[in-house]
């Protein structure tokens, strides 16, 4: 199925967030650290999420894969991205981007055969996932692609 929406994963406050439920909207999905360099755009992420919430969710999905950068409790992570950030838009617990224990989304999203896009490779942190309206793969953009760069506003506007 070649649709973000078949996911469900479990928030970081133990709700669930069922990506069918954001059918309609376009989803970015980034995966955070609090003890990155790029840690700060957890401040663009929010600010995007706040101008465009009513056609854009941001989804955090914090992992300790990419230096060891998010070893906190799912408390302590949430706990950080809102006292610090005001971060409102969901995050889920954390999850393995690497092999041997990729999960299930993140399979999805870096091998075409499953999203019937592209392959891509989670290089760092804050790497970003570009999904239209229908729960399709669109992009894929590096850390070093801030959240309010040219090319992520001109396809959430669009």
């Amino acid at each position: 199925m070649h649709s973000i929406h078949q996911f469900k994963l479990r928030g970081i406050n133990q709700d669930e967030i069922d990506f069918a439920t954001y059918e309609g909207k376009k989803i970015l999905i980034v995966n955070v650290a609090s003890e990155c360099g790029f840690t700060s755009q957890y401040k663009q992420l929010q600010e995007l999420y706040e101008a465009f919430q009513d056609k854009l969710v941001i989804v955090g999905i914090p992992c300790n894969d990419f230096g060891g950068q998010e070893p906190g409790s799912h408390e302590t992570i949430h706990t950080f991205c809102t006292r610090n950030y005001g971060v409102t838009f969901p995050l889920t617990t954390k999850v393995s981007i690497l092999p041997p224990d990729t999960h299930p989304i993140y399979a999805w999203l870096t091998h075409k055969d499953k999203n019937g896009k592209l392959d891509s490779t989670v290089q760092w942190n804050f790497h970003k996932y570009l999904l239209d309206e229908q729960g399709a793969l669109v992009a894929v953009h590096p850390s070093s692609t801030t959240p309010l760069d040219d090319v992520i506003m001109d396809w959430v506007r669009k």
